[in-house]
């Protein structure tokens, strides 16, 4: 990202001007579009908030800026009253279309962690760099002849990979398939986008899990679905609640997370397992699982899939390298009935031409030659040594003023605060000294719990993340 250059004769304000006309006239911000306020600005160019005011004030004095009372500083249209000609109006078509931003929440979580350097990162649901197979990858790259066409590939996803996963898979998970029944994706949420955008319809029905990661992805609303929750407790979901529901709104399609539940870290037993596809083969509705959490059972010993125990095809099974190996790669995959990969398939097409064959050569290698399997092994070590590392801190440090169960799995801690506290004011508190983490609203559940990612900080980050969390809290009472 640029940066004034504090050794250069002109002043600061007018580089920052400079810089910011620039971008205006190359389109970045067309004419209606509002400008990041001053304060903002100033945090990720690390100058003085005046020094912000001063460079606005030089392009409000050439016209290019006005300001509005109530919508902060806007690129002005200079050509508007001298020309026919007219710009879009770019702020109606961002504010429109069918598909849904993220919470504002959200993306003000990303900002942050976008532009402020050095956060102390509880909130991130992947792994630290030093936990990603770098080195591997590397050696992979160098010393492997690659002789893979550059064309497009099967919209399917590369077929070398998909057999490797079907041994995979067979060995680790007990899933039973087939590299036809296989899409390769770019990760869980574009296998959870073609599930939703292509075997559904605006106004179906659909029930997640309450708290559940599905519930922060605008995604479902951008599909016109109506959403559903079932409320969850220490064993994940109630199937019995799932009959219930259908029988209130006919539901068309559940998604669920049973093995380390994302944001809660619950196991649903296997006899509930079993009794969730008995009532689903009933109805005759599918289930989505997604399963990104299994492999990183710590005791070594996954417990089953859904999919693993599907006697009945019920059950679309997605799957990811994001959390085990490296997100970087963008590998995913969704194992369903042909017809339905097809279909998916054809959607994928439409939208990509299909993946890049060079990641997907280095994925299919990867596992191939056993690297994941060993990569696996460590990584359990690892997570264990830091949620042990989180949970030993928030009991010295935090005492009695937050409660959690422990995770057998997973990268995060589902913690329940027992005070009085907005959430969203800590937040504000906790990243100004350097730490952020997820609020539990964000995945639907009731104000007074977090989210905290023990994956994502370094080692020695944790404990003074944590000193900084609890001093943050104490501020807010």
């Amino acid at each position: 990202m640029w940066k004034p250059d504090r050794s250069s004769k002109t002043p600061i304000y007018q580089q920052i001007a400079d810089y910011m006309e620039h971008r205006i006239a190359f389109g970045e911000f067309p004419p209606g579009s509002t400008l990041p306020s001053e304060r903002k600005l100033a945090a990720v160019l690390r100058v003085n908030r005046s020094t912000v005011v001063a460079a606005y004030e030089e392009l409000r004095a050439t016209g290019i800026l006005v300001s509005s009372k109530g919508n902060g500083t806007i690129v002005s249209n200079l050509n508007e009253e001298n020309s026919t000609n007219q710009t879009p109006n770019w702020k109606e078509y961002v504010e429109g279309g069918n598909f849904l931003p993220n919470q504002p929440f959200v993306r003000r979580i990303r900002e942050e962690l976008l532009h402020k350097k050095g956060l102390i990162d509880f909130a991130s649901g992947q792994l630290s760099p030093d936990l990603y197979p770098q080195e591997i990858v590397r050696e992979l790259l160098q010393k492997r002849p690659f002789h893979e066409q550059l064309g497009y590939d099967n919209p399917q996803g590369c077929a070398q990979l998909r057999e490797t996963l079907v041994s995979f898979l067979a060995q680790h998970l007990h899933i039973q398939t087939t590299e036809s029944s296989i899409l390769i994706s770019s990760g869980s949420q574009q296998s959870l986008y073609l599930i939703l955008q292509c075997l559904l319809n605006p106004g179906d029905a659909v029930a997640i899990e309450d708290p559940s990661y599905c519930y922060s992805l605008p995604m479902f609303q951008s599909a016109g679905l109506r959403l559903f929750r079932l409320p969850t407790d220490e064993h994940g979901i109630n199937p019995e609640e799932v009959m219930a529901l259908y029988r209130k709104h006919k539901i068309r399609m559940l998604f669920v997370n049973p093995n380390f539940q994302n944001p809660t870290g619950s196991v649903m037993p296997l006899e509930r397992k079993i009794r969730l596809l008995e009532i689903a083969s009933e109805l005759g509705i599918p289930i989505v699982e997604d399963d990104t959490f299994t492999l990183t059972a710590f005791d070594g010993h996954p417990p089953p899939t859904l999919k693993s125990i599907d006697k009945n095809n019920n059950v679309l099974y997605i799957g990811s390298l994001s959390k085990t190996a490296t997100s970087g790669l963008r590998i995913g995959w969704l194992i369903a009935p042909q017809s339905v990969i097809c279909r998916l398939s054809d959607a994928r097409q439409q939208m990509d031409f299909g993946l890049s064959s060079i990641p997907q050569w280095v994925a299919n290698h990867f596992i191939k030659e056993g690297h994941l399997d060993n990569h696996i092994q460590f990584l359990r070590k690892e997570l264990t040594k830091k949620r042990n590392e989180l949970m030993r801190g928030l009991t010295e440090i935090m005492g009695d003023t937050i409660s959690y169960s422990v995770p057998q799995g997973g990268l995060t801690l589902w913690c329940r605060i027992n005070r009085e506290v907005d959430e969203f004011k800590w937040l504000e508190e906790s990243t100004k000294r350097g730490v952020i983490f997820v609020p539990g609203t964000v995945y639907g559940s009731k104000k007074g719990w977090i989210r905290l990612s023990f994956a994502r900080p370094f080692f020695h980050e944790i404990s003074p993340g944590i000193q900084q969390l609890h001093a943050a809290l104490e501020m807010c009472q």
